[in-house]
């Protein structure tokens, strides 16, 4: 059975890369374009792992990991915060919201699913 991701991203060309690049490594992919949706989809299907870009809509990435971290059947659900925030003190406040993981945008098409399976299998 494949590995479920859900991915909490608006940019529908940055989530269009992480699909096809994800899909085509055997992962079953699921979207929400904002942080209040990604929140609901990640609790109605527990997903294997979740990828979460920090600005977002409605909730923004620092916001959905707290919240996601406040429930206990997701809570070892590991958090990937895929982002464009890179300055000095962007990951640790993202680590320190709830998320396990960072990888910065643009993502790298040649070593993005291996980092993501990384997560997966540390978990």
């Amino acid at each position: 059975m494949p590995k479920t991701l859900l991915i909490i991203e608006d940019n529908e060309q940055n989530f269009y890369m992480m699909r096809f690049l994800l899909e085509n490594k055997g992962f079953k992919v699921i979207g929400a374009e904002n942080g209040r949706l990604g929140v609901e989809m990640a609790l109605k299907h527990v997903p294997d792992a979740i990828l979460l870009d920090i600005q977002l809509p409605e909730m923004d990435g620092y916001a959905v990991a707290a919240e996601l971290k406040k429930h206990s059947e997701i809570d070892n659900v590991p958090i990937i915060a895929v982002t464009s925030y890179a300055m000095v003190g962007d990951r640790e406040h993202i680590l320190a919201a709830g998320a396990n993981g960072y990888i910065e945008k643009p993502i790298n098409p040649d070593t993005f699913v291996d980092e993501i399976a990384n997560f997966i299998a540390s978990d």
